[in-house]
């Protein structure tokens, strides 16, 4: 069977700290797939600042030289809130013979039994939780009884098995690189060189 991860997010703008674990998740389960979706509407945070296009425009640049990286704009082109069930639901429906593995980090899941239908995405996917070294999974209440009660060692076809993938997580993320931007400093190394220049031709944070 086929297997595709999800790795979900608004994405303003892509940068190192959303790319490096990919990889590794994906290397370390076997994906044959990495979709990059980018939500419309953020259902727990603020508007993105860059357009849906804009946002479309800098994942692409970001992941062309990785052929398995690919760019999923269902979100975007569905419109209104954007829920991961429903996104999940029309990946399945779309390639019935695959096996959606549902990417996040350690942040996201400990909020993960108030997302809108968890107990659906579970039906529809497997989770694999990017954390560091070291770290731990939450093992105390929602969240702690639906790891336990999900866990797995290693990903068969089946849907609602939970694994945790130590990764290399770097200290970025999209608001830091914005202020950055912002406050007139440089972005380099933060993300790919094409994205910075996109960034700068654009005019975006500024």
């Amino acid at each position: 069977m086929k297997l595709i991860g999800i790795n979900g997010g608004t994405f303003d703008p892509i940068h190192y700290g959303h790319l490096r674990p990919a990889l590794e998740v994906q290397q370390e389960l076997g994906l044959d797939q990495v979709l990059f979706v980018p939500c419309n509407q953020p259902v727990h945070r603020v508007l993105p600042q860059s357009s849906a296009e804009q946002r479309c425009a800098m994942i692409e640049l970001a992941i062309e030289n990785r052929p398995s990286f690919k760019l999923e704009k269902i979100e975007i082109e569905r419109g209104g809130p954007s829920y991961m069930v429903d996104t999940l639901a029309s990946l399945k429906q779309r390639e019935p013979d695959t096996s959606l593995v549902l990417m996040m980090g350690t942040d996201a899941f400990a909020k993960f039994h108030r997302w809108h239908n968890w107990q659906g995405i579970l039906q529809l996917a497997n989770l694999a939780i990017m954390h560091r070294p070291g770290e731990r999974l939450p093992s105390e209440g929602e969240v702690g009884k639906i790891y336990k009660s999900h866990q797995a060692t290693r990903l068969t076809e089946i849907s609602g098995q939970i694994v945790d993938i130590a990764v290399t997580q770097l200290d970025i993320s999209s608001t830091m690189v914005r202020e950055q931007i912002k406050d007139g400093k440089s972005a380099d190394y933060l993300l790919p060189p094409n994205v910075v220049a996109f960034i700068q031709k654009q005019g975006l944070y500024e």
